[in-house]
């Protein structure tokens, strides 16, 4: 009797991640996210270890950037190769240090199918535990939100999460022109704009020793909050 469960069709969604100098971990973080999504583009945003050759040698579509040009615009390269694809319909972004869960885009996924939205963000702060997020990384994403009165309206509570899912209208839409931790700002005003329908779905972060060897929590929490003022100059 063949007892194997048949697993979802992800063959219409594509994965894109943007990466710098994370060969420690990318090929495993890729090799992970394989086994149940087959489509995958890292964009290596002029990293200057391995990460190209980790990339490749995971299986997934490789573009390069030759110096780095920041997240936003390794998101924006990344979008546009998936679109391009044969099939393409839904769109992920996924970081590649190892906190995203596959379990949580799978379900973004699914939602997408099924719901009348068209881009699901992922948020630490919809009432499930959130203790192994930084105590200075709560508060600065919660600052931000006060600070935001566009975030607010639409009922974001973590708009600088990574992790989010979009269909083919987005992706299409997409056109991110900022740098940095700029981008979340960029894309929380597109959504404003193009009347995206949008959602939040609970996620669990893996804040990895190496991800926090990296300094990553207080770095990117002063950017955040720094984001967070300029889009408020900016509203």
């Amino acid at each position: 009797m063949d007892t194997s469960r048949t697993l979802p069709d992800f063959s219409d969604t594509w994965l894109v991640i943007p990466c710098f100098n994370e060969g420690q971990v990318i090929f495993d973080v890729i090799a992970n996210a394989r086994e149940t999504f087959p489509n995958i583009v890292a964009v290596n945003d002029g990293s200057r270890d391995n990460s190209a050759e980790a990339i490749h040698a995971a299986g997934a579509h490789l573009v390069n950037h030759p110096v780095n040009l920041g997240q936003g615009a390794a998101i924006q390269t990344g979008v546009e190769y998936a679109r391009a694809q044969p099939g393409a319909q839904y769109f992920v972004t996924f970081d590649a240090d190892g906190q995203h869960q596959v379990k949580d885009v799978v379900a973004m996924v699914e939602r997408l199918r099924t719901e009348p939205v068209d881009i699901i963000v992922g948020t630490r702060f919809a009432g499930q535990d959130n203790s192994q997020v930084p105590w200075i990384k709560r508060v600065v994403l919660k600052t931000v939100v006060m600070l935001s009165p566009r975030t607010k309206r639409l009922g974001l509570s973590d708009a600088h999460n990574g992790l989010r899912a979009f269909n083919r209208k987005v992706a299409e839409e997409m056109d991110i022109r900022m740098n940095g931790m700029s981008h979340a700002s960029e894309i929380v005003a597109m959504i404003d704009n193009h009347g995206w329908r949008v959602a939040e779905q609970p996620v669990d972060i893996l804040y990895t020793e190496y991800s926090m060897s990296k300094g990553q929590s207080l770095i990117n929490g002063v950017n955040i909050l720094a984001d967070g003022l300029m889009a408020r100059r900016l509203k």
